[in-house]
């Protein structure tokens, strides 16, 4: 799930935040709505994101969250690579 560019940044984005609003995590990630819509319901489906929708005055908003599992995941992630980067650098170079 991780291993899409996008989803990853919006999931390290929201490890960051309680929750994040919409528009922050398009603007911060460059994304447009569709794609960040489509990405989260991805995110959403798998357990890694919470979507809360709501109203701020008569606007719609909506705020997402990184779950419990998804920062469970990220966190896995993210070692994963650490560990790949590590074994890179201590392998000796092809002559």
């Amino acid at each position: 799930m991780l291993l899409d560019p996008v989803r990853l940044s919006i999931v390290a984005l929201l490890a960051g935040a309680e929750w994040a609003e919409f528009g922050f995590v398009r603007d911060a990630a460059k994304l447009s709505d569709s794609t960040l819509s489509k990405r989260v319901s991805q995110l959403s489906d798998a357990g890694y994101v919470e979507v809360r929708k709501g109203y701020v005055g008569k606007r719609p908003r909506t705020w997402l969250k990184l779950s419990p599992p998804g920062r469970t995941r990220l966190t896995a992630h993210i070692a994963a690579l650490q560990h790949i980067a590590t074994q890179a650098a201590t392998q000796p170079s092809p002559q």
